[in-house]
C-alpha cells in the first residue's frame, strides 16, 4: 500500500511545515496514488484555512513513521502511552491507544494527541489489515485521547462517544488546542482539528466488526461527565479509558462520589482491562485496587477537612501532606493530587 503524503505548512509562518498523511489518497500502486493526489490534496488544503501546501509524495507503508503496536489478545492491538504528563519531550502522547480487528472492519478505541499520532496509528493498523477502517471510538474528552480522531474519520470511519461527550468537547475545543499548541508546540499540532461524534451512545450500544461484537457503555459522572467504557466480548477485554489510571496519578475532573461509585460496582466476566494509562491488567483487582485505595483515601481527607471548617486554600496544602504516603507509584503525585483535592473539595463541600 502506499499513502498520499502532504508537506502542509502553517500560512502564518513558512518555516513551521509537517507531513499529512491523507488516508483518502490510499492506493495499491505509486502510480495510482500520484495520480490522484493533486485533486486529494487540493480538497483538502481548501478546507484547511491556515495552512497552505508545499509538496506532496506518495511513499510505500514501510516507510512512513508508524507506531509500535503489540498483540494482547486474538485480534487486539495496544500502544501504551508514556507514563507522565504531558509535556514538549513526549509531544502529548501518553495515552493508550488500542485497535479491534473484525473479520470485516476494524474498531479505533482512542485516537491519539495530535493529527501526527493519529497518523502513525493509522500507518501501524495499515501494516496489520488493510480491512475497512469502520469505526473509531472516543471513551472521554481529553485531548490525548481525541485529537487524532479526524484522520479516521477522513478514512471513512464512524466516530462514536458518550452523548455528553460533543457538547464538553465543544466547550473547551480551543482551550485545549491552544493548550497543547503552546505545551508539545505547532510542528507536531499540525493539521490536528477536532472531529466531532457521528454517534452517540447515551446508555448502551452494541457494534459489530463482522463475527465480533464491542459493547460500548456510556457511565455517570465519573472521571469526567462523559466516559464511555468498551468491552470485546469474543476475549472479555474492557476498555476502559481514563476511569482506570495505572502509574500515572489519577486526575478528576468529574466527579470522585461518582468514580469510586463506578470503581465500586465491577462488571462481570472481565478477563483483561486496558486502562487509560499504565499497563493493561489480568482481571479488575489488579487493574482498580490501588486507584480506588489513593482515591478513598483523598475523599476522606477531604471530608475531614471540610467538617474541620478549613478553607480550600488551607485544606489542599495539607491534604496533599497528609497523602504523602501514598505517593510510591504513582507519577506527577504532588501536582495532580493537589488539583485533586482541589475538585473534590468543591464537590464535597455541598454534601
Amino acid at each position: 500500500m502506499f499513502h498520499l503524503i502532504l508537506t502542509a505548512c502553517l500560512a502564518t509562518s513558512s518555516g513551521i511545515c509537517g507531513p499529512i498523511l491523507l488516508p483518502q489518497g490510499d492506493a495499491a500502486t505509486q502510480q495510482d496514488c500520484e495520480a490522484r493526489a493533486a485533486r486529494i490534496t487540493d480538497d483538502w488544503i481548501a478546507a484547511q484555512p491556515g495552512l497552505t501546501a508545499a509538496g506532496t509524495r506518495c511513499r510505500a507503508n514501510a516507510d512512513v513513521a508508524a507506531l509500535q503496536l503489540q498483540t494482547i489478545a486474538p485480534g487486539i492491538w495496544f500502544r501504551r502511552g508514556d507514563i507522565a504528563q504531558i509535556e514538549t519531550g513526549n509531544r502529548g502522547r501518553i495515552a493508550n491507544l488500542s485497535v479491534v480487528i473484525g473479520e470485516t472492519g476494524v474498531a479505533v478505541i482512542d485516537a491519539g494527541a495530535s493529527r501526527g499520532e493519529g497518523q502513525e496509528l493509522y500507518a501501524a493498523i495499515r501494516q496489520l489489515t488493510d480491512r475497512p477502517i469502520t469505526h473509531v471510538i472516543l471513551t472521554h474528552m481529553h485531548p490525548d485521547h481525541v485529537f487524532g480522531a479526524s484522520v479516521f474519520s477522513e478514512a471513512g470511519a464512524t466516530v462514536l462517544a458518550s452523548d455528553r461527550l460533543g457538547p464538553a468537547l465543544q466547550a473547551r475545543a480551543q482551550s485545549y488546542l491552544d493548550s497543547f499548541d503552546r505545551i508539545v508546540g505547532p510542528t507536531e499540532m499540525i493539521g490536528t482539528a477536532i472531529a466531532m461524534p457521528d454517534t452517540v451512545v447515551s446508555d448502551r450500544m452494541t457494534i459489530g466488526l463482522g463475527g465480533r461484537k464491542l459493547e460500548l457503555l456510556a457511565v455517570p459522572t465519573a472521571h469526567t461527565d462523559n466516559d464511555l467504557t468498551v468491552r470485546d466480548v469474543a476475549t472479555n477485554t474492557l476498555f476502559t479509558g481514563d476511569l482506570v489510571f495505572r502509574g500515572l496519578t489519577p486526575a478528576v475532573d468529574g466527579s470522585i462520589n461518582g468514580w469510586l461509585q463506578w470503581l465500586e460496582s465491577p462488571p462481570k466476566d472481565v478477563a483483561l482491562v486496558v486502562p487509560g494509562h499504565g499497563e493493561t491488567a489480568q482481571g479488575w483487582d489488579e487493574a482498580v485496587a490501588k486507584q480506588a485505595n489513593l482515591l478513598v483515601q483523598l475523599r476522606d481527607s477531604v471530608r475531614n477537612a471540610i467538617a474541620s471548617g478549613k478553607p480550600m486554600s488551607q485544606a489542599v496544602p495539607d491534604i496533599v501532606e497528609e497523602l504523602h504516603g501514598f505517593a510510591e507509584g504513582w507519577t506527577d503525585f504532588p501536582d495532580t493530587i493537589a488539583r485533586d483535592a482541589t475538585a473534590a473539595f468543591k464537590e464535597l463541600e455541598w454534601e
